[in-house]
């Protein structure tokens, strides 16, 4: 069996012993668990619970409110009275007695419309909930899919020093068998133990690296962050995004942006609620009550009522020092910081979609660059190789060296360019609102 064939059967097995006890996570798996735990997802999905139940007429005020009430008064006094012709009336421990008990409503019928205007308000934050929520899943979702492709490009550059491993313990093999034989000094062990002690260096820290961050992924998804996996080492890029599409679909889909368009409307119907002050306050009143009074000593010694009791009430205010014009300026100067924020808002979506952009054209053309210097350095090594084989070049021919490292970084410098090429993606689909994972 030559060299060659040695070579080949070490790669494929050490590039499988470390990962064929490990589970195979996917992108889509991995956001699909984020979005079922993720403690923030769960967290904004709640706050939106609560904006919805906060919509309803009772708590804009529109509907009646209807109560039942029961007051009963007693007391044991010593009376004295003195009546209208000089007759005085005394008697100890008189008891009296008022008893009510009833049901009553009430309900505003008219308040310068400030009740609906607030139904619609209430609707708005449901809205803002909801823009808040989407913003929260889009940045866990891109948080999620940065780190996995940032895992792949780790278990990518864990395999190239792999590789890089074999090679040096073929050359540290070759070298002691030249030496055992006497065709090679001890020199030329020594420096090969050396490159291979090397190679052994950078592949344990690869390795703390990429155990590291598949701890945080776990983290991000809110799970054992023990649990073991390895990932789909294929990176799919969208080379079809182009910026005017982003553009649109950003000033539709953005949630920051969308939050603070609904901020706006928030304002404007805060002050339709303030103008409602100028107007009347009517209220109904209605209700059935029963009564029943005693007392031991008096004209009347015991008395008792039923039946509908009702009644309107209306109020107005008339001044108020000035402070109806006050709260109405402040209002309108809400509304158009409102406005501002959202000029500022779309200056600064474009600025960070345009810049995104152009990071996103270049890393595509350096990934393409960087996977044909892929394929020059694998066959730059594998005629070093040949040579080394045959034994035109020594392991200590400075050549072979050269040609495993050049190789060998190439493949990193390949891994990180479809690294940073997806990266740019993601951030132009974040920015967008565009991350669809169902």
């Amino acid at each position: 069996m030559n060299r060659k064939l040695i070579f080949s059967i070490c790669l494929v097995f050490l590039a499988g012993f470390s990962m064929k006890s490990q589970e195979t996570l996917t992108v889509e798996d991995a956001v699909k668990i984020a979005l079922e735990n993720n403690f923030e997802i769960k967290i904004a999905s709640n706050d939106l619970k609560i904006d919805q139940q906060n919509v309803s007429l009772a708590n804009a005020g529109i509907l009646p409110s209807l109560t039942a009430n029961v007051t009963n008064n007693n007391s044991i006094l010593d009376t004295k009275q003195t009546q209208g012709d000089g007759t005085e009336r005394e008697l100890d421990n008189a008891r009296n007695l008022n008893l009510t008990y009833g049901v009553a409503l009430n309900w505003t019928v008219f308040d310068g419309m400030r009740m609906f205007a607030r139904h619609n308000q209430l609707k708005e934050l449901e809205k803002l909930g909801d823009a808040e929520l989407k913003l929260t899943i889009l940045t866990k979702i891109s948080d999620v899919i940065t780190t996995y492709y940032d895992i792949v490009q780790q278990q990518q550059q864990l395999s190239a020093l792999d590789t890089t491993i074999v090679i040096s313990n073929v050359r540290v093999t070759t070298a002691t068998n030249r030496y055992t034989i006497g065709k090679a000094s001890k020199l030329e062990v020594l420096n090969a133990q050396v490159d291979l002690n090397t190679d052994t260096t950078e592949f344990l820290r690869q390795k703390e690296l990429y155990a590291n961050t598949k701890i945080q992924l776990n983290q991000i998804l809110a799970r054992d962050p023990n649990i073991d996996f390895k990932v789909k080492e294929e990176v799919q890029i969208d080379e079809s995004l182009l910026l005017p599409d982003l553009m649109i679909l950003a000033e539709k889909q953005n949630p920051q942006l969308q939050a603070q368009v609904i901020n706006k409307r928030v304002a404007e119907l805060e002050l339709k609620q303030i103008k409602g002050d100028r107007y009347p306050t009517v209220n109904i009143s209605s209700g059935y009550n029963f009564t029943r009074s005693e007392a031991s000593l008096g004209f009347i010694t015991q008395s008792s009522g039923k039946g509908f009791v009702y009644g309107i009430n209306a109020t107005m205010n008339i001044f108020n020092g000035g402070l109806q014009n006050r709260n109405e300026r402040i209002a309108k100067l809400q509304i158009e910081n409102s406005q501002i924020l959202i000029d500022q808002q779309k200056l600064a979506l474009n600025t960070q979609l345009s810049t995104a952009y152009q990071t996103y054209m270049t890393n595509l053309q350096l990934s393409k660059l960087e996977a044909k210097n892929e394929e020059i350095a694998k066959q730059n090594m594998d005629i070093t190789f040949e040579k080394f084989r045959i034994g035109t070049i020594t392991t200590t021919t400075l050549e072979f060296r050269t040609a495993q490292l050049n190789y060998i970084n190439a493949k990193v410098r390949n891994s990180n360019a479809q690294y940073q090429a997806k990266i740019s993606e993601i951030a132009l689909k974040e920015l967008a609102g565009n991350l669809n994972f169902d």
